[in-house]
């Protein structure tokens, strides 16, 4: 293994120039979840010139890369591409060229550390004992990407899939690991109180949806804490509030978006039937109706223990066993990456991507990660799906 590993180190050191590049033209050039065009052309030429079969479209703006014996064992790992509609106040000289969109959760990062991946073994054929394939997937920021890659066969024949996100919270040379439950199921949720208009001076003579969707948005928080069981946590949020047309008119209808998060699988099940019924005893307590509608967004992810492990073990001749941190709690963040590990055993880690001066958090507008995190991610995970692979043959 000790040879495996000098070859990657040697084609990384070769390669990372290149590689740092592409990073930042992805970065200067952000494109929309399900609008990934020319960051999918750019890497289906990369991959391409590495010798890699690729198949675009897939999933609409997706890519399914594959290299070595496809039929017998096949190891996955799954980059996603989006960019978000934020502006971007970095002051980086690669900073987005389009104005509103940025690279604010890591996924250039994420994409060209597949990149990466894909180039370290074009150089290294030797070492691919079956099959690789690897997902450039779209739109994960609206949680649709996943289901339209898997929608269009991408999973299939996949033995075990692996994933990676930037983690701001971890400084550059340590990741982030966890086994079972990774990250929250996730669920919009729409709510549409109706009253009655009438003049602002008498408000006695309508019914207010205003104050009505007050007491709504309070009384879900306060029901959270004394209906639920506090060791299963729920976190409902409002983002969006809107509703009414004059300062001096008592508004009709309010609109309430917001978004639901839980760690338990079947407690998430029954939110939307138990959210309905406290809206609605709330709305006709003051003389109104109301409307929910609750989306579900993605599941839970869950991380494979056994996956979790081996990549533990790929990763402390890397960073070192101190700089594995093994996170205590799950993230009520969701990720789509949850759909493809529904069928298939697969595992995510974090990747520290913090500088000295630290990082600021995902989706602001001056998050800036440190491009050190790049070389350490593609480490980990070529000899993961290397150990992976040799694993299989002892079977």
């Amino acid at each position: 293994m000790k040879d495996i590993e000098k070859n990657i180190d040697l084609s990384l050191k070769k390669i990372l120039p290149e590689l740092l590049n592409l990073r930042r033209h992805l970065h200067s050039h952000p494109e929309l979840s399900g609008q990934e065009y020319q960051t999918a052309a750019l890497v289906a030429g990369e991959l391409r010139k590495s010798g890699w079969q690729v198949q675009e479209g897939i999933g609409r703006t997706g890519l399914v890369a594959e290299l070595g014996d496809q039929k017998d064992f096949i190891v996955g790992l799954r980059v996603d591409m989006d960019a978000l509609p934020i502006e971007e106040r970095t002051g980086l000289s690669y900073s987005s060229k389009t104005q509103g969109l940025m690279h604010a959760c890591g996924h250039d990062l994420h994409t060209c550390i597949g990149l990466g991946v894909a180039k370290v073994f074009a150089m290294n054929k030797k070492i691919i004992s079956s099959g690789v394939r690897i997902l450039f997937q779209p739109a994960e920021e609206i949680a649709k990407g996943a289901n339209w890659m898997k929608e269009e066969h991408a999973l299939e024949g996949l033995n075990s899939l692996f994933g990676v996100h930037a983690y701001p919270d971890l400084s550059v040379g340590k990741i982030g690991i966890k086994s079972g439950t990774f990250t929250a199921a996730a669920g919009e949720l729409e709510i549409e109180i109706i009253g009655n208009a009438g003049h602002g001076a008498r408000p006695h003579e309508a019914v207010d949806s205003i104050w009505i969707a007050a007491k709504v948005v309070s009384g879900l928080q306060e029901s959270i804490s004394r209906r639920l069981d506090a060791l299963n946590p729920v976190v409902i949020s409002f983002g969006k509030v809107s509703g009414g047309n004059a300062f001096n008119v008592i508004a009709e209808r309010v609109k309430l978006l917001g978004t639901v998060r839980c760690l338990d699988s079947a407690l998430y099940e029954k939110l939307p039937g138990w959210i309905e019924q406290i809206v609605s005893n709330i709305a006709s307590t003051y003389g109104a109706k109301a409307l929910v509608n609750f989306r579900s967004i993605a599941p839970p992810v869950y991380n494979d223990p056994e996956l979790t492990n081996l990549l533990f073990y790929c990763s402390k001749n890397i960073v070192g066993e101190e700089n594995i941190v093994h996170l205590p709690q799950p993230s009520l963040g969701a990720e789509d990456f949850a759909f493809l590990v529904q069928d298939i055993p697969g595992t995510m880690f974090r990747l520290g991507v913090a500088g000295e001066e630290g990082c600021a958090p995902l989706h602001n507008g001056r998050f800036s990660l440190d491009e050190r995190s790049l070389e350490i991610g593609i480490k980990i995970l070529c000899k993961t799906i290397i150990i992976s692979m040799q694993n299989s043959m002892k079977i």
